[in-house]
């Protein structure tokens, strides 16, 4: 029963993991939202609309995705020192 202390710091919800959530998913949602990108105008460099916009969401996930990984390490580091100050 002493442990509880420790389950209830896990479930915390912060608004830095509201923003990494934010961040993984909107790729997703993105994608799966197929009308709003299901056409072929306007064209780049003769690419299609529906090509170019998918391509376009790689670069897109790939620099979110590595920002929700900076934010979750920099708020590890931030969990850890308050952990650690606290105990001593």
């Amino acid at each position: 029963m002493s442990d509880q202390s420790d389950v209830t710091g896990e479930a915390r919800v912060t608004p830095v993991r509201v923003i990494i959530a934010l961040c993984l998913v909107a790729p997703f949602v993105a994608m799966l939202w197929v009308g709003s990108y299901a056409k072929t105008d306007p064209t780049f460099i003769g690419i299609p609309f529906f090509y170019w916009y998918q391509m376009l969401w790689v670069l897109i996930s790939t620099a979110l995705t590595m920002l929700a990984h900076q934010l979750w390490r920099r708020d590890q580091r931030a969990r850890a020192g308050r952990e650690g100050g606290a105990s001593e």
